[in-house]
């Protein structure tokens, strides 16, 4: 008396658009038809095509790292603290003139002393402050009025601190990845604050 053979366990396609159960018809049969074999073939080598391209990004991303001068780094530092202070100070107006912050014009990051006259201090949290475009750009900072408002702000003996302050630069390029990396990540975070308490006031 002969035993019948059992029947091949049904399998899922591996073919995701399609994901049907079938009887295989050989050892290692991981699809139900040549057209999903086919497809399958497609995706595996569109996932091949963007996993080189993510490496060749990458490459280049470290290549275009390596050729980036301290002047370069120091550009980026910038970018990043300006933007963490015009958030810091968001509730504010403008630190030179009477604009207030629900002003719709451009917003600035401006130094008190300015980074051509006193590098060392062009990433000092006291020298930095949010500024309307128009005294920034057209006035040079409009130093009368921002006096004063600093003063006010921060206080008389920093800003005498500042004005004093006749130290030498020392911003090396490993000090400049470090300041930009900080910085990136309170900007994040000041961000998200933000975010959840303009969603609690607009309930």
């Amino acid at each position: 008396m002969s035993i019948a053979a059992k029947p091949p366990r049904a399998k899922k396609c591996k073919n995701p658009a399609c994901g049907i159960s079938f009887p295989p018809q050989r050892l290692g049969q991981a699809v139900c038809s040549p057209k999903c074999g086919l497809a399958i073939k497609d995706v595996n080598q569109e996932k091949a095509r963007k996993s080189l391209a993510q490496i060749e990004r990458k490459e280049i991303k470290v290549r275009k790292e390596k050729l980036k001068s301290r002047a370069d780094h120091a550009k980026e530092a910038q970018a990043v603290i300006n933007r963490y202070v015009r958030l810091r100070d968001a509730h504010l107006g403008c630190v030179s003139c009477d604009k207030p912050a629900s002003w719709g014009g451009q917003w600035h990051c401006s130094h008190f002393r300015s980074v051509g006259a006193a590098a060392h201090l062009r990433f000092n949290l006291w020298n930095m402050n949010k500024s309307c475009s128009a005294c920034n750009n057209f006035l040079s900072g409009n130093i009368a009025g921002y006096r004063p408002k600093l003063i006010e702000k921060i206080g008389q003996t920093k800003v005498d601190w500042l004005e004093c302050n006749q130290d030498l630069a020392r911003h090396d390029i490993p000090y400049l990845k470090r300041l930009k990396a900080v910085f990136a990540k309170k900007v994040r975070r000041t961000e998200q604050r933000q975010e959840v308490s303009h969603s609690w006031s607009a309930m």
